[in-house]
């Protein structure tokens, strides 16, 4: 009786499981059409903005429900970019992003929350420079899936968020004769992602 009995649990959880399982989207984030912004004040008078060129990852979705998103996003650190080698020298060496001894950085969500028409809440953890902080991304999105010319689904999403870059240990910095800083504390990111599935994934 009880083996009759596990064999219809067992085939019950096979039934359920399934179909949940075949709605499970994976979606590759394309490096190619991503963008990953930063700005960040300089001598309280101006901004600097800079991007990371490098970024690669996996969105993973139930069927088109927008809050079982599941993102694990890695960028590479030395691919940061401000349009300056000797400033992009300067915040890979161990006085900022220390890319020999951290480089990556990368970021995974923990739960998604509706707020507003096609806008979402993504809290999750980032890692920057060897410390994981809870961070909050404000996304606007997805867009609807369209068919690319190579039969690939894509669609795309914005985010923001405000980190302090002292919280990740990011500290260095010049007192100017006026009393002022160099660099400021607050580093503004902003977040374009382009995300493709193949077919059959």
């Amino acid at each position: 009786m009880k083996t009759w009995t596990a064999r219809i649990a067992l085939t019950i959880l096979l039934v359920v499981a399934v179909p949940l399982a075949a709605r499970a989207d994976t979606w590759q984030i394309d490096p190619a059409h991503t963008n990953v912004e930063f700005t960040v004040r300089h001598m309280m008078i101006s901004n600097v903005k800079g991007q990371f060129e490098k970024t690669s990852g996996t969105i993973t979705t139930d069927g088109n429900n927008p809050t079982s998103a599941v993102i694990d996003a890695t960028i590479d650190a030395a691919s940061i970019n401000t349009r300056v080698a000797k400033r992009d020298g300067h915040l890979k060496s161990p006085d900022f992003l220390d890319v020999a001894k951290y480089p990556t950085i990368t970021f995974k969500s923990k739960k998604v929350e509706a707020a507003g028409s096609d806008k979402w809440k993504v809290t999750g953890d980032l890692t920057l420079h060897g410390v994981t902080k809870e961070v909050v991304l404000d996304v606007d999105g997805p867009t609807a899936p369209i068919k690319d010319p190579m039969g690939n689904m894509r669609a795309g999403a914005s985010a923001t968020t405000t980190i302090s870059r002292k919280d990740f240990g990011l500290t260095w910095n010049k007192i100017m004769e006026s009393g002022g800083v160099i660099v400021g504390d607050e580093v503004k990111i902003s977040i374009d992602v382009e995300a493709v599935k193949k077919p059959g994934a």
